[in-house]
């Protein structure tokens, strides 16, 4: 059985990921963004799952979750899913806290992050970050993070790295009229995470519903990877080894 770490646990489709691992036996650390939502993920740790607190729009508390789940041991599988929709914080933690914590974290075998279809709409242009991030829209967040995904598999060939749409699922954030299904956006980042399957077993992927697609083209250029990552690199003071 393996032990994942997922952010963003406390609802959505990182709640429901965390279930499904606990169903199925494997060891769960959740995340929520302060004490006063351990409440609703009280029957996860019921479960036996574990959890971490910390704010991931605040970077000081996202280095502290990192060293909370290093001192619970060693993670086989970081699914980074936290998210935000609409906030000045849409960078900051969909963008910036995944880096952190891919940085900061003991190195896991597998790590996963939930990208989106909209980041097709996303601008390849870095310059824009330099001009503020407060500037940074949902479809940008998510193609940085796509691209993030990609350049972490090119440069840390030890482990398996990669980003997933899981659709627009009826989710708080994606609304209850939302048309695809709620399964379905969890069950690819739970196979990619544990599953022994030669297809699961790659790297550098863009996945959606279990299907590998082509993701937009700044995702795969290695030099908006690096751009990108040395913008992280400088604005955290950490670099990926």
């Amino acid at each position: 059985m393996a032990r994942i770490f997922i952010t963003g646990s406390a609802d959505g489709l990182g709640r429901h990921t965390a279930g499904t691992f606990l169903e199925n036996g494997h060891d769960v650390v959740v995340h929520v963004r302060n004490p006063a939502r351990l409440d609703a993920v009280r029957d996860l740790l019921d479960q036996g799952a574990s959890v971490v607190t910390g704010d991931l729009a605040d970077p000081e508390q996202t280095r502290d979750v990192a060293e909370q789940v290093n001192k619970t041991g060693r993670v086989d599988a970081v699914i980074h899913n936290a998210g935000v929709l609409h906030s000045p914080d849409i960078f900051q933690v969909k963008v910036v806290a995944p880096y952190l914590l891919t940085a900061l974290i003991d190195r896991p075998q597998r790590l996963v992050y939930l990208s989106s279809g909209m980041h097709r709409g996303g601008h390849a242009d870095l310059t824009r970050l330099y001009q503020g991030t407060d500037n940074v829209t949902y479809s940008d967040s998510k193609l940085y993070l796509t691209a993030l995904a990609a350049g972490v598999a090119r440069l840390l060939p030890d482990v398996l790295s990669n980003a997933v749409d899981p659709g627009w699922v009826p989710t708080r954030m994606g609304g209850a009229g939302a048309p695809d299904d709620l399964r379905l956006g969890h069950l690819t980042q739970e196979w990619l995470a544990t599953s022994d399957d030669p297809a699961a077993l790659t790297s550098g992927g863009y996945w959606f519903h279990q299907h590998r697609e082509k993701p937009h083209p700044a995702a795969r250029d290695e030099r908006f990877q690096d751009g990108l990552l040395d913008y992280l690199a400088e604005a955290t003071g950490e670099r990926l080894a």
